[in-house]
Order: C-alpha cells, then sequence, then structure tokens
C-alpha cells in the first residue's frame, strides 16, 4: 500500500559543519516529499553548527536539533532515529546535498516493494567542497544483493539510504564499537550488509545525492577507513566464507578509492603506503586500475593546476586515456 503521506524521519548527525550544514538543511526542507522529522544531532561541536541550525529551525518547524558530547557518527545517528517515531528513516550527512525529489522517489519505491524491501537508494554524484561534480555514479543492484553487496559497496554513502525502521532495528541499528576500535568510517556498509542479509534492496535510478569529498570530513582519514573495512568485511568473511572471493575484490576496491583519496588529500605517505598495499595484494588490478584512478584524482578540484594539465596532455597523446566519468553541475 502506498502512502504518500508517510512521516520520514531524518537524520543529520553533525560535527563542526558550519560551512556545510546550512545547504544541506536547505536541500532537506526543499524536498517534494514535505512530512518529514529532521533531526540534527550535534556531536559536540564547537564551532558555530548549532547557531546555523537554529536560525534554520526557526524558520522550518520541522528542523529539531539534539546535542550530545561527542560519542561519533553511529552514536549520533542512533541516537536521532531514537528521538523519532516515523516509520522510514533516512540519513544524510551535513556536507551532503538531496535533489529534491530523492525522499519521494525512494520512498515509493519503498513502498512498492513491500515488507521484503527493507533499503532504498539511489544513484550519487561527488563533488568537492565548491558542489563541482567530478564523478557520478550508476549502481543498478536490486532484490536479494547479499552477494553483491560482499563484493562491493554499490550504495556507496549514508546520505543514498532510505531504510524501513523495522529493517534498521533488525540490523541492530549503526554499531558505534567500530569508533571504540578506532575504526569509524564503514558504519554505512556494515548497516547495508546486515539489512541485506533478511531484506531486498530497490534502487532509484537518478542522480539524487551529492556526495562531497574534502580534506576534513571522516573517509579522508585513509587508514582509518582501510581497518574499518577490513574489520566489517572480515565480519562476513566469518559468516559467508562462500563469498570469500567477493569479499578479497571488496577489499582491494577500498584500497584502490581510498588511495586516490590521500593523493586528493596530499597525504602522500598513506597514499604510497596504500598503493603497496595494493600491488602486493593484486599486481594485475593495480596496474588496469592506474588510469581510471589517475583519471578521478585529476577531476577533483583540490588537485594543483599543474598536475591536471600535465594529465590533459598525456590524454591527448595517447587515445586510450579516456576519462571514465561524466563532469556535469550539481
Amino acid at each position: 500500500m502506498i502512502q504518500d503521506n508517510a512521516t520520514v524521519g531524518v537524520v543529520v548527525p553533525m560535527f563542526n559543519a558550519e560551512r556545510t550544514i546550512r545547504a544541506t538543511l536547505t536541500s532537506i526542507c526543499q524536498q517534494d516529499h514535505q512530512a518529514l522529522d529532521i533531526v540534527v544531532v550535534d556531536d559536540g561541536s564547537t564551532d558555530q553548527s548549532a547557531s546555523i541550525v537554529a536560525s534554520c529551525a526557526a524558520k522550518d518547524r520541522r528542523i529539531r536539533l539534539m546535542r550530545q558530547s561527542n560519542a561519533g557518527v553511529a552514536q549520533a545517528r542512533n541516537s536521532g532515529a531514537a528521538s523519532t517515531d516515523a516509520e522510514f528513516l533516512a540519513f544524510v550527512d551535513a556536507d551532503d546535498l538531496w535533489a529534491p525529489s530523492k525522499i519521494a522517489l525512494q520512498l515509493r519505491a519503498l513502498q512498492e516493494g513491500g515488507s521484503s524491501a527493507g533499503l532504498a537508494y539511489c544513484w550519487f554524484a561527488q563533488i568537492d567542497e565548491d558542489g563541482r561534480v567530478f564523478s557520478l555514479y550508476r549502481p543498478d543492484a536490486d532484490g536479494s544483493v547479499l552477494q553483491r553487496m560482499c563484493r562491493m559497496n554499490f550504495v556507496g554513502n549514508g546520505s543514498s539510504m532510505l531504510v524501513r525502521r523495522s529493517a534498521f532495528e533488525r540490523a541492530g541499528q549503526f554499531d558505534p564499537s567500530l569508533r571504540v576500535r578506532n575504526a569509524q568510517g564503514c558504519e554505512d556498509l556494515l548497516m547495508c550488509l546486515r539489512i541485506a542479509e533478511s531484506y531486498e534492496f530497490r534502487v532509484v535510478p537518478q542522480h539524487l545525492v551529492g556526495y562531497r569529498i574534502t580534506n576534513v570530513n571522516m573517509s579522508s582519514d585513509v587508514m582509518q577507513m582501510l581497518r574499518s573495512c577490513e574489520i566489517v568485511l572480515a565480519e562476513f568473511r566469518e559468516k559467508y566464507p562462500q563469498f570469500g572471493s567477493d569479499l578479497d575484490a571488496h577489499l582491494v576496491d577500498m584500497i584502490c578509492w581510498l588511495a586516490v583519496r590521500a593523493l586528493i588529500g596530499g597525504r602522500l605517505y598513506a597514499a604510497c603506503n596504500l598503493s603497496r598495499k595494493l600491488f602486493v595484494l593484486d599486481p594485475r588490478t593495480a596496474i588496469s586500475r592506474l588510469p581510471n584512478m589517475v583519471d578521478v584524482y585529476c577531476r577533483a578540484r583540490l588537485v594543483p593546476r599543474w598536475i591536471k594539465v600535465g594529465v590533459k596532455r598525456m590524454r591527448n597523446k595517447n587515445a586510450k586515456f579516456r576519462p571514465l566519468y561524466e563532469e556535469t553541475s550539481w
């Protein structure tokens, strides 16, 4: 049964996000689906983030601000989810953006899927600190996706998900123990894997999320992200040894991506360590992925212009070296 007026709880974990939180809240409030309970959880910010949220809440009564001592993204999301009784939950990081139709389209997909569908996700664009798109992702996994989720994190980020509360609770909510183990970062992946054990997924094939890549957000700590990924994949390797090769390939993909993130952030030592690890694990993949890694790296605005110019010249000399992602404005 389709409920166009179903309330969706939107949880925004926030830590020192004064530069981006207003734009994020604006994109939430401009959703075509208006029945939203918007909970911003301030995870111990020391900047002006809370004041900005308060000013937004004064203009839109759907926004509420919660405060907690710094406890990490998992606990912030869980606290926000517990504060709303909405049947459907969406999570968006305090520096990401939503297209206006995001919630409406995902809610319809989830409801049309029936009770067996626990999570809806969408295509997303990676954007830089100025909102410029430098890569687009178009995953297509739908239905029973556990093995595909073991192979790769096609959902991509927490801001792309809309979940049934029943699926969220059955999955055990977000796992705060990763932060305790100094391995914060893959809480989204773990949530998706656990939901995929019991529910089907639905995909909305439109670019509805702008996933921001900067030098200060959580995924920029590449070594912590690697530890987090290794812990999460180890849990599912133990549960599903038949998916061992998929999990191995997943880890290789993650190392490739983290090496690019390290380069974008100017963390050359970490980038070298990750590249060395990649060549040891899978030298053939390391070589074949190199053009793609360089291409993504050079599309990020954070990269010095002289590097972009050099790579552009290299492309012109080698017809086989072509950009793999479209470029547009978010």
